[in-house]
């Protein structure tokens, strides 16, 4: 048995029967959307989908970009950035940036009628001279093409993500702008050697959400996490036509 897997099911499962609130962060909202089978197996039976591979250049993108907007929160200047896109903001200097941007603490808040606290870590967090809050998300990736807007389907998960965070910080408070953006590093590979370095395109992609659908989602995963049965799968889930797939395949030869 795997690392990931070794104890997985003694962890933080959904009892029903508890009245103690239950906690689940942004990505799990994602996946109840994404299938809502896998997303009960995983908090009600407490098997989860394989992990995806670690991203270490993400993480170090991310890492730096944080680090180069806080020169700038410190100072209360305007990203050079922000400066090419004329967006008139500056970073947000709050208490509890690192709180909210730590993944295991993250923005924080209780849904009274479902008595789940849901959570997110986010990535920065922008101001306006209106005393807007504006939420914002970094990405990295290497493609051919100029990214300049979320145009793809699999993007569809990035703006829901967008939309969670200007809940989580309104319900904490806070004014926030509907409109958030993305901060989009494109690897180049059209450059005539490596030299030892990597070089990106930064493109800064606005975005206006919209948290309407939220409260109806947080009710349905509440009725699909009280159900002693698990929901059908999602037609394009590949975790389950895996799953279904395998298991044809060994009741052929005679197992089950």
């Amino acid at each position: 048995m795997s690392q990931y897997y070794k104890g997985k099911r003694s962890r933080n499962i959904y009892n029903p029967e508890s009245k103690e609130p239950f906690k689940l962060s942004r990505s799990k909202i994602d996946l109840f959307l994404k299938c809502p089978r896998c997303f009960y197996i995983d908090r009600r039976l407490g098997v989860g989908t394989p992990p995806g591979f670690p991203f270490a250049i993400n993480s170090a993108i991310d890492k730096l970009l944080k680090q180069e907007f806080d020169v700038h929160r410190k100072n209360g200047t305007r990203h050079p950035l922000l400066k090419k896109y004329g967006v008139d903001v500056v970073p947000a200097k709050r208490k509890e940036m690192d709180e909210w941007r730590d993944n295991f603490r993250g923005a924080q808040t209780y849904h009274e009628p479902t008595n789940l606290i849901i959570t997110g870590a986010i990535d920065d967090l922008w101001i306006n001279k209106k005393g807007e809050y504006i939420v914002v998300d970094y990405k990295a990736t290497s493609k051919e093409e100029v990214i300049s807007e979320l145009n793809k389907d699999w993007q569809d998960s990035y703006k829901r993500q967008m939309e969670v965070y200007q809940w989580l910080l309104r319900r904490n408070g806070l004014p926030v702008s509907d409109t958030g953006y993305f901060v989009y590093c494109n690897g180049r590979t059209d450059v005539e050697a490596f030299d030892g370095k990597v070089e990106f395109d930064v493109t800064l992609i606005e975005y206006k959400g919209s948290d309407s659908w939220i409260e109806n989602t947080l009710l349905e995963m509440k009725k699909t996490l009280d159900n002693d049965k698990a929901p059908k799968e999602a037609p394009d889930c590949d975790f389950c036509l895996y799953r279904k797939e395998a298991d044809k395949a060994l009741k052929e030869i005679g197992e089950e």
